[in-house]
């Protein structure tokens, strides 16, 4: 390249001052080609015949478009008021665009005439709309596409602008509507089309408002208090806790190139955005034209995109994460990209992240806690579900403490198994130790602990239940049997004052 070429080049814009100054390496030249994104223009009408949007179910995405002239794309998207699992025996009515949550990706080029019909389904019972970010006209296409439920609304835009961009219902009360999963992403490539990658996958964000606490069985209906109050319940990957974890990971292979297309839908909560383990090669930072390179964690706002590019170098499973931490671990906004191949023992000498430091998501599927809870709710709960279950559960919560065989740490934490402590104890006491937490010093099995268990607060009555099931009848302990109404009672109790024992 000469000396005046790459000075031209710098100054538009396609590539850095580095490469004038002999810095920067051959592969930043090649990415400068094609532009990722490109500004608003008008290409003309469309040419050929129309064409059929094939749409995205996440976290799949419509393949890439290598047409080179602007068509007539016709997208058909069907709202779908349903119910489904958000965790594992919890249940909440979703309002949705193609009935998942999020909607169906859309993929376009810019420059597209783009017809979209939305329909309602007759069996909905609320009129809904969608407003779409990279439609240029009032409301995005909420003032046109009104739609009762049993009725179809149509109108057309054409894609002036190239990039990532959310849409989502605006009826009101409009928050309601988001909350509920009314959301989505559409992407307007440019003209020259995105770099290609071996996997692009579709994440969304949301959060979530019910009436009973983060992973309370049973139905649960929206709460419209907490979500003005924006104290969501669940933070979500994908409208559901387990949508990308377990047989539903998102998959690579060492040396593969990767590309996430995720979105926010909110309503309310900016994502702090990271994977574990990994570092972007380049992140389009709110969905647009600019990159931003070698990035650990990007912001993204309630209505807004972005896209991250990487490679994988070495196996394991890389984390998903909203890295406002609590979310992740103890809200669901949690997901796995699981990478197969090699070890490169130059990049990475350790082993793969440890399963307890991941969470009980990081396991397969909860298959246990959702059979136990679908007994509880047949009243055919044995103890052998609670066991099982508080298995499951005790993986995810207890064992980075007590360990997974129960002898805790020497000096640190107290040992589970055998213990003397534990078969002395009343039930309620016992109880009480998950619920409101035990500070000071207790003698178990002969030997003096003085470490501070915080209150499991955030686990319902019927884990704790299971939880301590699983425990008295693990580790040659005592046996007994805890249920979910005998830890309501101890939780209705007020807790002891803080002291030593």
């Amino acid at each position: 390249m000469s000396r005046l070429l790459a000075t031209v080049l710098i100054a538009a814009g396609l590539l850095p001052g580095a490469v004038l100054a002999g810095k920067a390496p051959l592969a930043v030249v090649a990415a400068a080609s094609p532009a990722p994104l490109a500004a608003p223009i008008d290409f003309g009408p469309p040419q050929g015949e129309p064409i059929h949007a094939v749409l995205g179910i996440p976290p799949n995405v419509p393949p890439p478009i290598n047409r080179k002239t602007p068509a007539k794309v016709i997208v058909d998207l069907e709202v779908i008021e349903k119910e489904m699992q958000i965790s594992e025996g919890v249940t909440y009515t979703y309002w949705t665009f193609g009935g998942t949550v999020p909607g169906s990706f859309i993929r376009v080029r810019q420059g597209d005439t783009v017809e979209f019909h939305l329909k309602n389904s007759p069996d909905n019972k609320m009129p809904h709309n969608i407003d779409l970010h990279g439609v240029t006209g009032p409301g995005g296409g909420a003032a046109s596409s009104f739609t009762a439920p049993g009725h179809e609304s149509q109108f057309t835009f054409k894609a002036l602008n190239a990039g990532l961009y959310v849409y989502h219902c605006a009826t009101a009360p409009v928050g309601m509507h988001v909350a509920n999963g009314m959301y989505g992403l559409i992407l307007v490539e440019p003209p020259a089309g995105l770099p290609k990658v071996d996997h692009e996958y579709y994440v969304m964000q949301g959060d979530f408002y019910t009436t009973g606490k983060y992973r309370e069985k049973g139905h649960q209906p929206f709460d419209m208090d907490k979500a003005i109050e924006e104290r969501p319940t669940y933070v979500l990957f994908n409208g559901h806790e387990g949508s990308l974890t377990g047989d539903h990971a998102l998959t690579a292979k060492v040396g593969d190139s990767v590309r996430l297309f995720v979105g926010n839908g909110g309503p309310n909560l900016v994502s702090s955005f990271h994977v574990i383990g990994e570092i972007f090669d380049k992140v389009y930072y709110e969905g647009g034209t600019h990159a931003q390179e070698n990035v650990q964690t990007t912001l993204i706002p309630a209505g807004g995109a972005m896209m991250a590019e990487f490679h994988v170098d070495v196996p394991g499973s890389y984390v998903l994460v909203d890295h406002s931490i609590f979310r992740a671990f103890n809200k669901g906004a949690l997901g796995i990209l699981k990478v197969d191949g090699p070890e490169n023992k130059a990049i990475y000498s350790g082993k793969e992240v440890d399963s307890v430091y991941l969470g009980d998501r990081a396991n397969p599927n909860l298959h246990a806690v959702a059979a136990a809870a679908k007994a509880n709710a047949s009243g055919t709960l044995s103890k052998d579900d609670q066991i099982a279950a508080g298995k499951q559960l005790f993986t995810g919560t207890c064992s980075v403490c007590h360990q997974a065989n129960g002898e805790g740490l020497s000096g640190v934490f107290p040992p589970l198994a055998k213990s003397d402590y534990l078969a002395k104890q009343d039930k309620d006491h016992l109880i009480g130790i998950p619920l409101h937490g035990l500070t000071g010093k207790v003698t178990v099995n002969g030997k003096e602990y003085d470490s501070v268990m915080p209150p499991m607060s955030q686990l319902t009555d019927d884990e704790v239940a299971n939880i301590l099931t699983y425990v008295l009848n693990s580790w040659d302990n005592p046996g007994g049997q805890v249920s979910k109404e005998e830890v309501s009672k101890v939780r209705a109790t007020p807790a002891p004052a803080a002291t030593g024992h």
